[in-house]
C-alpha cells in the first residue's frame, strides 16, 4: 500500500466513525422524544451516501404518523431539530437524513418515478419539463433520476417555491 492509499482508506474510516457517531447521537435524542411523545418505536441506524441516516420504526406505523404530520412537514422539523441535537454534540454541520414509519422511503420511490417520467417526456418532446415545486430532498432524488436517464436538469425558483426543470440532452 502506498501513503496515499494508507491516508484515503483512514479518511474514509474517519468519516464512517463520525457517521456512526452522528447516527447514536440522533437516536439518543429521538428515544428521548419518543419517550416524552408516550410513542413506541425502534431506531434504525446507516450511513447511506455519505451521511447518517436514523429511522424510526414501529409494528403499529399508524401511531408514528403523528411524528411525519400532513406531507411530511412534522418529519421535516424532527429532521432539522435532530440534526442541530448532533451539532451541538458534535460542533459539525449535519447532513442526517431522517424516516420515520417509512415515509422517506416510499416518497424516494415516487419521485424516482416521477423524475423517471418526466425525462421520458422530455426525450419524447425534446421540451423542458417543470415540476411543481419541492423540498431540497425531493429535488436531489428527482435530480437523480433524470441523471440515471441520461438527461440532466436543474432546480429554478426561490424557496419554499423552488423546482426542477428536466432538460433534453
Amino acid at each position: 500500500m502506498t501513503e496515499g492509499t494508507t491516508s484515503t482508506a483512514a479518511e474514509g474510516s474517519d468519516t464512517l466513525t463520525r457517521l456512526e457517531q452522528e447516527g447514536e447521537i440522533a437516536a439518543d435524542y429521538l428515544e428521548g422524544l419518543l419517550d416524552i411523545a408516550d410513542l413506541d418505536g425502534d431506531i434504525d441506524m446507516d450511513v447511506e451516501a455519505d451521511r447518517a441516516a436514523v429511522s424510526i420504526i414501529s409494528d403499529s406505523a399508524r401511531e408514528l404518523q403523528k411524528l411525519v404530520g400532513r406531507d411530511g412537514e412534522v418529519l421535516e422539523a424532527l429532521q432539522e431539530l435532530t440534526r442541530l441535537a448532533v451539532h451541538r454534540e458534535t460542533g459539525d454541520r449535519s447532513r442526517l437524513m431522517l424516516d420515520i414509519a417509512g415515509f422517506r422511503a416510499k416518497k424516494r420511490t415516487e419521485l424516482a418515478e416521477l423524475g423517471a417520467k418526466a425525462a421520458a417526456e422530455v426525450k419524447s418532446t425534446g421540451e423542458p419539463v417543470k415540476l411543481d415545486p419541492m423540498t431540497p430532498f425531493e429535488r436531489k432524488v428527482v435530480h437523480d433520476a433524470v441523471a440515471a436517464a441520461g438527461l440532466r436538469s436543474e432546480s429554478e425558483g426561490e424557496e419554499p417555491q423552488r423546482f426542477v426543470v428536466v432538460l433534453p440532452a
